[in-house]
């Protein structure tokens, strides 16, 4: 990889790393980075053993994301405060900033060691959701929160204006479904878990006593445990 010095708007030299097709691709959405190697980190996965990675950054964007998103929501929206939080988690959730992720063209530059890469990590829903919100991070350090909100409202329109968080979560329906049929609580089980760190796979059973069963298997726990809540309901609901 080709290191060399740039200057950033204010003067100041940097060291530019990212790749041709990369700084390309962050121009097509808009973006001159300020500091090069903040994005670098940005899109570095902890597989290649790199000084820096997207963990730091994406603690940041994680709390930038949830703040854009709150700002978006009750501007928009008369709802309750358990209607709010509920449209608010699914849109900051990993699944959700996977598929902007995936939208923007986003996996293909992620910078991964070659295990990671074998093991599909570009398609690992966890990875993505990290990435996209180190990303977040570097844009709010870069030009900060008005901006990167504006950013947030651009990439999640799609989201935002579909149904993304309006349908109670599967988990809550199947709750309030052992409820309202006087059962036992829904119990979850992790039956499995298989796969490096970086590309595991869970799979969850849900049982509700005297009812049943179902199985799933996703990238996260959480993610398994809601196909599986959503898997009960279909078959036995």
């Amino acid at each position: 990889m080709v290191h060399r010095r740039a200057l950033g708007p204010h003067g100041k030299s940097a060291v530019s790393e990212l790749a041709p097709d990369t700084r390309e691709w962050l121009g097509t959405l808009g973006i001159a980075p300020d500091d090069e190697h903040r994005w670098l980190a940005a899109l570095t996965h902890g597989s290649m053993a790199a000084d820096v990675n997207y963990e730091r950054l994406e603690f940041l964007g994680d709390r930038v994301l949830g703040l854009a998103m709150a700002d978006w929501l009750f501007e928009t929206s008369e709802a309750a405060e358990g209607k709010l939080s509920q449209r608010l988690n699914a849109l900051v959730s990993r699944q959700t900033c996977a598929r902007v992720a995936t939208q923007i063209g986003l996996p293909e530059h992620i910078l991964l060691g070659k295990q990671a890469r074998d093991d599909g990590a570009r398609e690992n829903t966890n990875i993505l959701g990290d990435v996209m919100e180190a990303l977040l991070g570097a844009h709010f350090l870069d030009f900060g929160f008005a901006a990167t909100r504006d950013l947030i409202r651009t990439w999640w329109e799609r989201e935002f204006a579909g149904g993304v968080g309006k349908v109670k979560h599967p988990k809550s329906a199947l709750q309030e479904w052992a409820a309202g049929n006087q059962r036992k609580p829904p119990e979850y089980e992790l039956v499995n878990r298989e796969g490096p760190d970086h590309a595991a796979r869970f799979t969850v059973r849900v049982t509700v006593k005297n009812v049943g069963e179902a199985e799933a298997t996703a990238t996260s726990k959480q993610e398994a445990e809601r196909l599986a809540a959503a898997a009960f309901m279909e078959q036995f609901a």
